[in-house]
């Protein structure tokens, strides 16, 4: 790949058509970034009571996987479409969008009493989630210039990475005073909070008063509707609103025909009304070939396909799931989207602006990180479980949580040394750093964990992934246009994302491989203690050896992709944009 032959300048760029944003304006839009990661985790957190409230039984915990997987299947495969908007139509509109989708999937989970609304509530929080990342990242580049925004990119990269450790604590203070609906509960307000704040701060154009009238009944007879509460729904006047107005007739409730009313009155002033419009559809047709529908389609076709695949894999027996289905249709989908991507006028997303070295090589450092860190998020618990804390998950968060407040304060000293040091340098660095704590968690025996040794590699591993966010996010959005920064950071969440999935099916199938073998050959328990056989102390340590070697072996292979991490990094990672601050 060539350089582009005319790289970006220096000095700040404004969002389009709507001038660069203020701080209060990025600072909600970090905030809400905070607010959605810590989500991702905390739902982990209360994943067997939601399933108990959904209607599925505890034995029946392999259908979580639609809850926990219509989540990353909505975050994923919308984001080249959310960040061709966010590039579209400013990242404001984008923002506040994602945020009230964020609120009504909320809403959607809060009330949902079967799995089939749960499930969509998670894909709508999926998509909101996803969505304000890239948008995001696009403010802060056009606040700052190139030499300037590696400090605020580490700022927005270290809050999202803190996500990892609020939710969990979230979750748990919000599970001892109130069911797991609260947090959904909790989340719809914060979602509609901070959209209005974003509209209150943002440059964003005043709004119809009579849309907002009606979107606000229509969300509230909506909320009411699906919530219940029995406050009201046992009233003997207010509980009116809940019977239907026609015997046989279910959806004839007045909160049920308030709603349609509402939001069918909400459609029509945004057909009709020039400027402002709550729902501006006048311009709906416009957007569509802009945003290059057909190109939009294949692009979440192929990714949805792929993250499908890896989710919703048992990974204790397959590398993926429906693999003989859904791995060609994301290959074809993938190569139909590329081939009209190089035909049309307007693509969705803008590949010849990533043919610089420096764009491609984010995408390729995101992905290779992304492998490495899923083995951490799952493998350092699943190692604390089998040695120092056997059957006790909080003991096992505990010991991950030594890595993960580490990142957060490398995503903000990254931001900071790049302002000195080439970006390459501290994103290869960084991660050459986590590729040596992987390599001496491989060493770790069943006492490890107790010494002050094994927190001071956590905190190392942790510290090397912070580092690499800032440089990566620097350097891709140096090299970009302007115009194409909402695309260009949704690709680099995609391929961090697609790192996770894919390097947590494949490290796991090699590890369990190797895991088969040396139990096989240890032979049984009557071969090693005949006369004992039900006691047998000689099969159980090499069972737990065995364990051990699995553990290893998924440490090493995130030692290699963290060590490919670096190499790529250093190679790659070039931005002459960025030499003003220091040599790339």
């Amino acid at each position: 790949m060539s350089r582009s032959p005319h790289p970006p300048q220096a000095e700040a760029p404004a969002a389009p058509g709507r001038g660069a944003p203020g701080l209060a304006a990025i600072g909600l839009a970090t905030l809400a970034v905070l607010v959605t990661a810590a989500d991702t985790y905390v739902v982990v957190l209360a994943l067997p009571d939601i399933l108990t409230g959904v209607g599925v039984g505890i034995g029946e915990l392999q259908r979580a996987t639609p809850i926990v997987g219509g989540f990353l299947l909505g975050y994923t495969a919308t984001l080249p479409l959310l960040g061709r908007l966010a590039d579209l139509r400013g990242r404001m509109p984008v923002l506040i969008g994602c945020l009230l989708l964020f609120a009504l999937g909320s809403l959607l989970t809060a009330t949902a009493v079967s799995l089939g609304p749960a499930v969509a509530g998670r894909g709508l929080q999926g998509i909101g989630a996803g969505g304000l990342v890239p948008a995001t990242l696009a403010l802060v580049a056009d606040r700052w210039p190139p030499e300037r925004r590696s400090v605020p990119l580490g700022v927005v990269g270290a809050v999202q990475e803190a996500g990892a450790v609020l939710g969990p604590l979230a979750g748990a203070a919000v599970l001892a005073f109130a069911d797991w609906r609260a947090i959904f509960w909790l989340n719809l307000l914060l979602g509609l909070a901070l959209a209005a704040g974003v509209v209150a701060t943002g440059r964003v154009r005043r709004p119809d008063p009579l849309g907002l009238v009606l979107a606000a009944v229509a969300a509230g007879a909506l909320g009411l509707l699906l919530a219940e509460p029995s406050a009201l729904a046992e009233d003997v006047t207010l509980g009116l609103l809940y019977v239907p107005l026609a015997e046989g007739w279910g959806w004839s409730t007045p909160l049920l025909l308030l709603t349609v009313v509402a939001a069918a009155g909400l459609v029509v002033r945004g057909a009709v009304h020039p400027t402002g419009a709550v729902l501006p559809l006048r311009g709906l047709s416009r957007l569509a070939r802009e945003v290059d529908v057909l190109g939009s389609t294949l692009a979440v076709l192929a990714l949805g396909a792929l993250v499908w695949a890896f989710a919703a894999a048992d990974t204790s027996r397959e590398v993926v799931a429906h693999g003989w289905v859904l791995l060609p249709l994301a290959a074809v989908a993938a190569v139909l989207f590329v081939l009209h991507e190089r035909r049309t006028a307007d693509p969705v997303l803008p590949l010849a602006a990533l043919r610089p070295v420096g764009a491609w090589g984010a995408m390729l450092v995101n992905l290779l990180v992304g492998v490495a860190l899923v083995a951490a998020l799952v493998d350092i618990p699943l190692f604390a479980r089998a040695t120092t804390a056997p059957g006790d998950q909080l003991e096992a968060a505990l010991v991950l949580l030594r890595l993960l407040v580490a990142v957060p304060v490398g995503a903000v000293a990254g931001g900071w040394l790049c302002r000195v040091v080439a970006p390459r340098v501290v994103a290869g660095g960084g991660m050459a750093m986590t590729a040596a704590a992987f390599v001496a968690m491989t060493t770790w025996d069943e006492r490890s964990l107790d010494g002050a040794g094994s927190t001071v590699v956590l905190l190392a591993a942790g510290l090397g992934f912070g580092l690499a966010i800032a440089p990566v996010n620097a350097v891709l959005l140096a090299v970009t246009r302007p115009e194409v920064h909402g695309s260009a950071s949704a690709l680099a969440v995609v391929a961090r994302t697609v790192g996770m999935l894919a390097g947590l099916s494949l490290l796991t199938a090699v590890a369990l491989r190797r895991f088969t073998a040396e139990v096989a050959a240890i032979g049984t328990p009557m071969e090693l203690c005949p006369t004992s056989p039900a006691d047998c102390a000689a099969y159980d340590a090499a069972t737990a050896e065995a364990l051990l070697t699995q553990l290893h072996t998924v440490f090493a292979g995130a030692a290699i992709a963290a060590g490919l991490a670096s190499v790529a990094a250093l190679v790659l990672l070039r931005s002459p944009v960025l030499r003003g601050s220091a040599r790339a």
